[in-house]
Formats: C-alpha cells, sequence, structure tokens
C-alpha cells in the first residue's frame, strides 16, 4: 500500500508539472493578443527626445537581449554605453529609405517591460504629429518585434512542457520497471519460501526415518547381544565337556 501511494504521489506530482506548463503556454498566447505601442517622451543622454514605447509582460532581461539581436538583424551594428543601444546609420527600409541614427533604451515598471525607442530622421525625431508615415512603420516594426516575443516565448514553453512530458514518461517507464522488479522479487519469494517448505517436509519424513532406524538398530544390537550370550554359553558348554574328558 505504501508503495502504491508513493508512485501516485510521484505521478501527480509529474502532472501537476506537465499542467503548470500547459497553463504558462496558454498565458503566453494571450499576452500574445496584447500589444501596446504608444508615443512616450524619455530622457535619454541628457535630453528629452520623443518617440514610441512598446510594453510587454515578459521578462526584462529576455526582452533587452532580444531587441539587441533583432535590431542587430534588421537594422546594422549595435552598440551599448550606459543602459542606452545606440545603431548609427540604421537601415530600416520599410520606415525610410534614408539611414537614421537609433536610440534605445529598455526598462520594466508595474505594467510590464517596456522597449522605448526614437528615429532620428535628419529633420525631425520620430514624431507622430511630425512624422506620421513613419512613425506608422515604425509602430508595425515594433508591433512585428511584439509577435516575435510572443513567439520565442510560446515556444520556449512548449519546449518546456515537452521536456516535463519527457521526464514524466521516463519516470513512468522507471515505475513500471521497479513495479516488475518488486513483483518478481515477490515470485521468486513465493518459489523459495515452497522450496523451504518442501525441503522442510522432507527434513521432517527423513527424520522420521532416521528415529524409525535408531530404532530397528537398537533392536538388531538387542538380537546381536543375546545372540553373543547364546554363543558364549555354547563356548562354556563344550569347554566344560572337554574338561571332563580323562
Amino acid at each position: 500500500m505504501y508503495q502504491t501511494n508513493l508512485l501516485e504521489y510521484k505521478n501527480k506530482s509529474r502532472m501537476r508539472g506537465v499542467i503548470l506548463a500547459v497553463i504558462l503556454l496558454m498565458a503566453g498566447i494571450c499576452q500574445a493578443q496584447s500589444v501596446q505601442v504608444k508615443e512616450v517622451e524619455q530622457e535619454v543622454l541628457g535630453v528629452i527626445r520623443r518617440g514610441q514605447q512598446l510594453t510587454v509582460q515578459l521578462d526584462p532581461k529576455t526582452v533587452e537581449r532580444s531587441w539587441k539581436d533583432y535590431l542587430g538583424q534588421q537594422a546594422g551594428r549595435v552598440k551599448v554605453s550606459k543602459g542606452v543601444i545606440t545603431v548609427e546609420a540604421a537601415k530600416l527600409d520599410t520606415i525610410s529609405a534614408v539611414p537614421m541614427r537609433l536610440l534605445s533604451v529598455v526598462n520594466s515598471d508595474a505594467t510590464g517591460s517596456n522597449v522605448w525607442w526614437t528615429l532620428d530622421l535628419g529633420t525631425d525625431y520620430l514624431n507622430r504629429a511630425a512624422t506620421p508615415k513613419e512613425y506608422a512603420a515604425a509602430e508595425n516594426f515594433m508591433r512585428g518585434f511584439a509577435r516575435k516575443l510572443y513567439r520565442d516565448d510560446v515556444f520556449r514553453q512548449i519546449n518546456a512542457a515537452e521536456q516535463v512530458l519527457q521526464a514524466t514518461k521516463t519516470e513512468q517507464d522507471r515505475v513500471v520497471k521497479e513495479a516488475n522488479s518488486i513483483q518478481l522479487s515477490i515470485e521468486r519469494n513465493k518459489q523459495r519460501r515452497q522450496e523451504l517448505e518442501a525441503e522442510l517436509v522432507r527434513n521432517a519424513e527423513e527424520l522420521k526415518q532416521l528415529e524409525q532406524e535408531v530404532q530397528l538398530n537398537l533392536q538388531k544390537q538387542e538380537l546381536s547381544r543375546q545372540r553373543v550370550q547364546e554363543m558364549k554359553q555354547a563356548v562354556d558348554v563344550v569347554r566344560n565337556k572337554l574338561l571332563q574328558v580323562k
């Protein structure tokens, strides 16, 4: 009973892990439906600048690392100094045909992880009113990044769930193997017990036979003693006869 309860507890624990992974997966999918991009002013390098801010509900370190990699792939060489991400002569054809100076900061607050950036378009910084076309294209760029973030997060959660599932299967196989081993030991123990019981029966029969042989031997000893006594008496009779001859 103890072994059964223990196995049930282990299996339930593994299943709770699988359920948790699925919940996280669903949470990531739900989060992906809510992407906020708004116009925000940010002080960067001692200057208040207007730009866009993307807010996502993901780990800020993961967001910052992914953002730098994304900019490196899409815009050009990324430099980081004192928390400010810079891409000089960023080439983002979907936003502007002219290379731009890109400044960005990643931080977090109670609402989530924030990715802020601005683009120096030469005549003005990214601005909803002054550069509406570029602003809309830049917003689409950030939304694309957000979708990639959430997709990557979902894949990570799927991998985590698959790892938990694999670990659960491995544990199940181990538990089944252990149960089979225990059952085999039980069968061997039963077999050994039967052998010992049969041996005890044989020993009892052998003991009974030996006791009977001891009794028979005692009878033989008594018979032999009587014969010896009779022969002794016969020898004495012959000896007496010899003594009577003169």
